[in-house]
């Protein structure tokens, strides 16, 4: 079968890095916006308001790009905000032919009206079972995990992680830090992550997206992360790529490719934020031919105006993949997911080899 936008949609997918407060549909905002009495929105049609959020993310900025968040956020700060914005997060990706979803929001930014920080995950995690149903009536079944990220320039990671061991049988899957790098290294949340360990509990780390290897070298060497958020700038420590010999890899590269810590790379994003110059100059290639377990992932479907059959269609048109490269990667993702060995076979084996299988005749 032919690989366009439509047939990719077909194919069954797996994302393990989706913001919840970076995925909202633009008329939900609006609605939001009226309900709850925020009037700081920069436009006042779904359409002029999409566009918006594609523009001002597109700065080419860790930081500014940051900034669109702050509308988003404002309007999931109540019960009803958060079971919507939920909900329709697992149906969207469910009907772009998502399987599995780990979706990722910082509870400590939703507490402006009043509630608690387990309140904020019971109302968040009510949304993504309900829009689980909804996906499930609909024909499109989708398995959503909740994963809490706690804000590297602020002081509450430990707090973070022990809700997200407090919440681990209810709907989370594990704990992340995200924010500007700069200035931020993962190992001043050591606290949170030695909790997440001493409780065998899950952490994936923003590494290596605005910031270099030291953030890299730091996230795997001395927090002992699972999976790297981004890790782009693994290619420091990759050498001779462009030279036409076998590139040589350094000490921190060569540990995350032999331990097989996952990159959960977002292209489209990647491009935004300037962590790389262009789609055409983006490591995913080299790092998937030199078998390092490459990931694709939306990182914010609204900043990016995009979806995982967008992002697949974009690597396909770039690097000139096939339906065997996005299988691999898919099944990349659901080695790397956040739930029991069991349940990630179980989706390998019933719902991406058998949907690959007849995407490829």
């Amino acid at each position: 079968m032919p690989l366009t936008l439509a047939s990719i949609r077909q194919a069954p997918k797996a994302v393990l890095h989706d913001h919840l407060d970076g995925g909202l549909r633009p008329a939900t905002v609006l609605e939001l916006a009226a309900q709850c009495g925020y009037d700081q929105l920069p436009a006042h049609d779904a359409v002029a308001l999409g566009h918006w959020f594609r523009d001002a993310a597109d700065s080419g900025s860790l930081e500014r790009y940051l900034e669109t968040f702050a509308h988003t956020v404002a309007v999931m700060q109540t019960p009803e905000g958060l079971r919507r914005v939920a909900s329709e997060c697992a149906q969207d990706l469910a009907a772009d032919g998502v399987v599995y979803a780990e979706v990722r929001f910082a509870p400590e930014q939703h507490l402006a009206r009043g509630l608690t920080l387990d309140e904020v995950v019971e109302h968040t995690v009510a949304g993504f079972r309900e829009g689980e149903q909804l996906a499930a009536e609909a024909g499109t079944p989708i398995r959503m995990v909740c994963l809490l990220t706690a804000m590297r320039h602020a002081a509450r990671s430990l707090e973070i992680a022990e809700l997200a061991v407090r919440w681990r049988e209810r709907g989370v899957g594990g704990f992340d830090i995200a924010g500007a790098e700069a200035g931020f290294p993962p190992s001043r949340h050591l606290d949170a992550f030695e909790y997440m360990r001493a409780n065998c509990a899950h952490f994936t780390i923003h590494a290596g997206e605005a910031f270099g290897l030291p953030s890299i070298h730091e996230a795997v060497a001395f927090c002992g992360c699972e999976r790297l958020g981004h890790g782009v700038r693994i290619t420091d420590d990759i050498f001779d790529a462009d030279t036409g010999s076998a590139p040589r890899l350094g000490l921190v590269a060569n540990y995350v490719r032999d331990q097989r810590i996952p990159l959960e790379l977002c292209p489209s994003s990647n491009v935004q934020t300037g962590a790389v110059p262009s789609l055409e100059k983006h490591p995913f290639d080299l790092l998937a031919r030199l078998r390092f377990r490459v990931t694709v992932n939306t990182d914010n479907r609204l900043m990016s105006d995009t979806t995982m059959s967008r992002e697949m269609l974009k690597l396909v048109e770039t690097f000139g993949y096939g339906w065997s490269d996005l299988e691999r990667f898919t099944i990349n993702a659901m080695k790397s997911a956040f739930i029991p060995f069991p349940d990630r076979l179980r989706i390998i084996d019933e719902l991406i080899k058998p949907g690959y299988a007849v995407l490829l005749g």
